[in-house]
């Protein structure tokens, strides 16, 4: 028996959707897919264009990827149910998607969202049912240069997935946790299962919000805005702002998870930006509702005051709507 036939034998296989083959889509299904998991992307416009005629091209700093077929729809009904569907297109995209996934989903499928934001996976187990979706989040440099074409700049993805807060206990979409842990990893990512996904969740909201609209507002790259003492208090109180939020909905923050933010904000590369504000600058499509939008909205849900997101919503909202597809 050759090497490949014995590789073959081992590959507990997955049937995986992949919505969304954008940036962090477009890395991730194109690793699983290297790895030989039955991978289909759901796109639209150009992007289904390019994928149908040119394939797919990631250019990593974990391995330049040709892959000159993949296989790729704009309707998920022709696809029945598969193992997992990987949520990838931008946040506030979902509320008007999920519906349209419900043909992927079976008793044991598990829906994974990976997109920045905090009410992803709600707006998911509203649609497709609460025993089907695990919370999720990916962390990783990555953008779409073009329709098909990953620049992935820094960090080996990963993704953080788990049960959601208060879903049912037992699931047979839960047998895909491990699943698709060991796929991940087999395909060279990074898979952690964090004994609290949301506290994981909100975490990395913490980390990519602040810093986000700060930067958008000022219009500067990560080094800029860190570094002068006006912009670094603003993102601070941004900050303290996101985790009196996160309090109120129950978050149990750890104690050092400011200092860790700022570590984590220091070490960033100066010329680097966040996904919302390179969108917001571009006037993109971004995910500033799922993002500035969601702080302030969910403050005043629970009578938390957020006077630095409203100013920041209030700044930033005219280039939103500015966004063109």
């Amino acid at each position: 028996m050759s090497n490949t036939d014995t590789a073959a034998r081992q590959l507990d296989r997955l049937r995986v959707a992949v919505v969304g083959a954008g940036a962090i889509g477009g890395v991730l299904g194109a690793r699983l897919q290297q790895a030989g998991h039955d991978v289909t992307f759901i796109a639209r416009g150009a992007t289904l264009a390019a994928l149908k005629t040119r394939g797919l091209v990631l250019e990593s700093v974990d391995g330049n990827l040709t892959l000159p077929s993949v296989q790729v729809t704009a309707d998920p009904s022709t696809l029945g149910v598969v193992d997992i569907v990987l949520v990838c297109v931008k946040a506030t995209q979902i509320a008007s998607l999920a519906p349209s996934l419900r043909p992927l989903v079976g008793p044991s499928t598990a829906v994974i969202p990976v997109q920045n934001g905090v009410e992803a996976s709600g707006l998911l187990a509203a649609a497709l049912g609460e025993g089907n979706v695990l919370e999720g989040l990916g962390r990783v440099l990555v953008e779409q240069v073009d329709p098909g074409h990953i620049l992935h700049t820094a960090v080996t993805p990963i993704v953080e997935f788990g049960r959601r807060a208060g879903a049912p206990v037992q699931s047979a979409a839960y047998v895909q946790i491990d699943r698709f842990a060991a796929a991940l990893r087999g395909a060279g990512l990074v898979a952690i299962l964090p004994d609290d996904m949301g506290v994981a969740l909100w975490e990395k909201f913490l980390f990519i919000e602040p810093i986000g609209a700060v930067g958008a507002a000022a219009r500067v790259p990560f080094g800029v805005v860190r570094s002068v003492p006006e912009s670094r208090a603003l993102i601070d109180a941004a900050l303290h702002e996101v985790r009196k939020v996160g309090q109120a909905v129950g978050v149990a923050w750890p104690a050092d998870s400011m200092v860790r933010v700022w570590a984590r904000y220091d070490s960033l590369p100066p010329d680097g930006s966040t996904s919302l504000q390179r969108d917001l600058m571009a006037e993109r499509p971004s995910e500033f509702d799922a993002q500035t939008g969601a702080v302030v909205r969910i403050g005043r849900a629970h009578g938390v005051p957020t006077p630095v997101h409203d100013v920041l919503y209030a700044v930033l909202l005219p280039t939103a709507q500015r966004a063109t597809y």
